[in-house]
């Protein structure tokens, strides 16, 4: 018998910040600092909202925190390790490191609830649906993020950054970015 969790192309649920966060004390409090660090690309996002955030640590005097970029060409990873450094230092961590891991890859099954809604609320179309394993899932329609019609086109796959498409509203006839599915 064929379950979900068996399913070639079914992935495992995701592991959200929630369950990353470490449960020793010292672990947790650079977690939470690092957990503050806004995404420079979209400002009302964390790095903990997007789900990039995957791990801290305290090993002795240091404080490491592993992050994941949307993609491996990123350009906003070095502004995020910037801000983690200088976020820890204003907490009183002197040596910090950020770790760039890049398996297993970032996906958008990551984001947090709260991310999704702080999207739409900035005018973004967030994520619709799970990422696919296997093959590519068609999406029917992007819900304006102004007006919530679902009368919406493309624009183009590529919006003002690679992981956004642009879209139009046929009602309300705004332009929007979708925050693809990854």
């Amino acid at each position: 018998m064929t379950t979900m969790t068996d399913h070639p192309h079914t992935r495992p649920a995701p592991v959200t910040g929630r369950e990353l966060r470490p449960q020793d004390e010292a672990s947790a409090r650079i977690w939470d600092v690092a957990a503050t660090v806004n995404d420079p690309e979209i400002p009302v996002l964390s790095i903990a909202d997007l789900g990039i955030l995957r791990g801290a640590r305290a090993e002795g005097e240091r404080a490491v925190v592993v992050i994941t970029p949307t993609y491996s060409g990123c350009p906003a990873m070095e502004t995020i390790t910037a801000d983690v450094t200088a976020a820890l230092n204003a907490h009183g961590w002197e040596d910090v490191r950020v770790e760039l891991v890049l398996q297993p890859a970032w996906t958008t099954d990551w984001m947090s609830e709260d991310g999704r809604r702080k999207l739409a609320e900035y005018g973004i179309a967030p994520p619709t649906g799970r990422a696919a394993a296997g093959p590519v899932r068609l999406s029917l329609a992007v819900k304006c993020p102004r007006c919530d019609s679902l009368n919406t086109r493309e624009m183009t796959r590529f919006g003002s950054t690679a992981c956004k498409a642009l879209h139009v509203c046929n009602e309300c006839l705004e332009p929007f970015d979708y925050f693809k599915v990854h």
